[in-house]
Formats: structure tokens, C-alpha cells, sequence
């Protein structure tokens, strides 16, 4: 794998080439990673897989035509080859008055924030194994776990260089490890599946193998002989592993190119409350050793801690720059990218803060509930917000858990929903995208 330098230098040199045989402007996309991953169940080692691959992506501007093209093979005649397509397609390409390069006095300049994203450490599959054995014992050793689907331990180590025709050249890379395990519990065709995982920028800051382990059998077990429950409305608490993606149809709502075409729910949302005035929604870029962390976005903007929901208002929409050029606005720095197509948006290190009181208090006054903790299907619409999932749990009696339920179906409206969220104070980063556990009153389940 080539070194941070050596990649950005690849992206450069790129460009040069697409200026030099006649686009107006460009930039390139350089990525490369390495990881290993080993894979055991029921004690024994199942596989143990090494991959290294790179990609890089040309983007180019022929006037307000654009293409972009991308390739695996580095060799330099490919590469020159691979300028040439971008060009005359480009100059095949439709006009788009918005497309464009970043704006030049926007750019990031000067030295890069301290991310600390690499340990540096290059654990062997030795280490691994050793790892994923401890992570599934401890899964099986829990009383009631049956079965193994297997447990896995990973290290990798990623580079992404961006170097643009007006001056950008911006690289970074990070490490990344990860362990997990899946188990079953019960008997015959009463068998449930469950698991558990962390990943994470430095070996160290993982949890211990057997933690992870100890989760997955748990949950596994309390999810045995699921009963159903009646239709009705009642509050339902979310579990902080799938409440996540409750945020994530927010952010989706709020891109430049969902309220550009006119697709989002909250198209008129900007600047009003949306959520009670105890949530606030933080993206955190320069957060030391997130898994989102990034000094510059994919176009070349610097990066900044934001709140995106400031004690429940709207702040306002997350811009690439083309979008921010159709709304009449300027980039918010949360362009992505690949090495394929144009920028997008997402966010870094995402989290919803935490609130005042425990989960337990935060379903004390529940008589009858349910506590998700797994959803399914894909049932939200983002142009009313209306939102339909199906859905596992746990019953709610009197501000207590009691027994699973399944096979039940969540609904609602994202609007509503975001109006009546209350946040415990259990909030922990552990991915990307982190809440703590949630409680929204008045959803609609469909049960037996």
C-alpha cells in the first residue's frame, strides 16, 4: 500500500494530466486500503482473508459539462487513457450551470488538525484468531446460547487523497479494527439470533473480546419464545443501536440535493423547531479517533463541529457545492465522495446528546410499551416523512421490561416522531452515528 505522500502525489498527478489535455478544471479521488480479517466458529478457525486494493477517480470540467471515470489498474498508459475518456465525455455531457469545483477562497490551507486516526499498530492474524476465539467462548458460555453463527476480528488501514486544479492537495488515513460475534439461543424452530460488535480507530479503545462476546449471548437468550402484541398507540422506547437511524433519515432530509429537487419532508423546516428544546444534534469532524473524523470534506472545504439540531431548531441544510450554487447558498463542508460520480453529502461523527435521566426513568411511567431493539424493511418516505417499519422487542408493563415480542410493525410520521423523541442519558461513542436510548409517544404498532 503506498504512503500517505505517495498517494496524494498519484492524485496530483492525475490532474495535471486531465489540464494538460484540455479540461478547464478537475480533481482526483485516490483510495487505497489494506485489511485482514479472521473468521472462527465453534472453536475453530474458518478463514482468514488479506485484501489490498486501490482506486482512483477522475472528475472533469469542460465548461458546465462535467464527467467522471475511475479505475483499479494504476498503470500509467491506463491512466492516460483513462484522461481521454474523461475528456470527450465530458464534452458529450449536458450542460449543468450548477456543476463545479468547490469556490477557490472556501479551500482548506494551512497545517491539518491533529485527528490521532492511526495507532500505527499492525496486529498479526495470530492476534486476531486469539481475539475472535475469546469473543465467541464468552458467547457461548452464556446459559442458554445453542448455537454459533461465528465470531470475527479485522484490522485495517485506509488512505484518502483529494488534489483539485485550483489548489487543493489534502490526504489522510486512518486505522481501523473491529470484533464481533453472532450467536443463536433456544431450541428447534424456536431458535433467535442476536449479536454484538465494536469497532474502532485505535486496537486499544476496543472493548475486551469477551465483553463483546458476553452482549452477543444475551441478547441472543433474552430473545427467545417472542410472543406478539395487540395493535394500538403506546410510547415505544428505541434502543440506542437502532435509534441511530432515526437521525439518519433526518440528515437525508436535510441534504442540499433532497431540498434542491424538492424531495424532502422538511423542505420548509429550515430555522424552525422540529424536535423538543432538551435535543440537541452535534457533527463533530475534528473529534480525536472518530470513526467520522476528517479535517477536509470531499471537495476540499474545512471541516467544522456543527449543531445540526441546536436545542431542537433546524440550523440549517448539510451542502455540497453544487447544491449550495442551486439553493443560492455556500457549502456547509460535508461533501463526500468516492471515486465514482459526484459529491454527496454525509456527516462525521454524529450524536444526539444525551438527556437527564436514566433509561429506567425514562420508561418508569410506561404502562404499556415496547422496547425496540431491531428494526426491518425500509418503509419511510422522504417526501412526507411517513414511516413504517417492522420491528422486535420487548414488552413494556408498568415501566418494567418484561417479555419479547415480534413480528410487529412501527408507524408513524418522521415529523411527529422528531416532535415527541426524549433522550436518556446513556449516550456512548461507539460508532459513527450515536444516540443514546430514545423515547417517542404515540406510535401507531400493528401487532396480532
Amino acid at each position: 500500500m503506498l504512503k500517505p505522500q505517495e498517494a496524494l502525489t498519484r492524485a496530483q498527478d492525475l490532474v495535471s494530466q486531465a489540464i494538460k489535455a484540455g479540461a478547464d478544471a478537475a480533481d482526483a479521488v485516490y483510495i487505497c486500503d489494506a485489511s485482514t480479517e479472521v473468521q472462527v466458529r465453534l472453536g475453530t478457525l474458518e478463514d482468514v482473508a488479506r485484501s489490498e486494493g486501490e482506486d482512483i477517480g477522475l472528475r472533469v470540467f469542460v465548461g458546465q459539462r462535467s464527467a467522471t471515470i475511475s479505475s483499479s489498474n494504476m498503470n500509467p498508459a491506463i491512466l492516460a487513457s483513462l484522461v481521454t475518456r474523461a475528456i470527450d465525455m465530458a464534452r458529450e455531457a449536458p450542460e449543468d450551470r450548477y456543476a463545479g469545483l468547490a469556490p477557490q477562497d472556501r479551500l482548506l490551507t494551512g497545517a491539518l488538525p491533529n485527528l490521532d486516526s492511526d495507532d500505527g499498530k499492525d496486529p498479526d492474524p495470530a492476534e486476531l484468531r486469539a481475539a475472535a476465539l475469546e469473543c465467541e467462548d464468552a458467547a457461548r458460555a452464556v446459559p442458554g446460547v445453542t448455537n454459533s453463527e461465528g465470531a470475527g476480528a479485522s484490522a485495517s488501514r485506509s488512505i484518502f487523497a483529494l488534489a483539485t486544479s485550483h489548489g487543493f492537495a489534502g490526504v489522510k488515513s486512518g486505522s481501523g479494527y473491529g470484533i464481533s460475534a453472532s450467536v443463536l439461543a433456544g431450541e428447534g424452530d424456536a431458535k433467535e439470533r442476536d449479536y454484538d460488535w465494536r469497532t474502532a480507530r485505535h486496537y486499544s479503545d476496543l472493548d475486551s473480546p469477551a465483553a463483546i462476546g458476553r452482549r452477543a449471548g444475551e441478547r441472543a437468550v433474552k430473545r427467545v419464545n417472542p410472543g406478539t402484541v395487540k395493535s394500538g398507540q403506546m410510547p415505544l422506547i428505541f434502543d440506542p443501536r437502532i435509534g441511530s437511524s432515526l437521525v439518519g433519515h433526518l440528515l437525508g432530509a436535510i441534504s442540499g440535493s433532497a431540498i434542491a429537487r424538492k424531495t424532502s419532508f422538511l423542505l420548509e423546516a429550515n430555522g424552525k423547531q422540529l424536535f423538543d428544546s432538551s435535543i440537541s444534534i452535534i457533527d463533530d469532524p475534528h473529534r480525536k479517533r472518530g470513526l467520522g473524523s476528517k479535517a477536509f470534506d470531499g471537495e476540499g472545504l474545512p471541516t467544522a463541529r456543527r449543531s445540526i439540531i441546536d436545542h431542537g431548531v433546524l440550523t440549517g441544510w448539510l451542502m455540497e457545492s453544487a447544491s449550495a450554487r442551486q439553493l443560492g447558498l455556500e457549502p456547509t463542508g460535508h461533501a463526500s465522495r468516492g471515486v465514482s460520480g459526484a459529491p454527496g453529502v454525509s456527516a462525521s461523527n454524529l450524536h444526539l446528546e444525551g438527556g437527564s435521566v436514566t433509561p429506567a426513568e425514562l420508561m418508569a411511567d410506561i404502562k404499556h410499551g415496547i422496547y425496540v431493539h431491531e428494526l426491518a424493511g425500509q418503509g419511510v418516505n422522504p417526501v412526507t416523512g411517513d414511516y413504517s417499519r417492522g420491528a422486535a422487542g420487548f414488552l413494556i408493563i408498568d415501566g418494567e421490561i418484561a417479555g419479547p415480542v415480534s413480528e410487529f410493525t412501527i408507524a408513524g410520521n418522521l415529523k411527529d416522531m422528531f416532535a415527541a423523541m426524549i433522550a436518556a442519558n446513556d449516550l456512548e461513542f461507539i460508532r459513527s452515528n450515536n444516540v443514546p436510548t430514545l423515547r417517542i409517544d404515540g406510535m401507531m404498532v400493528a401487532g396480532a
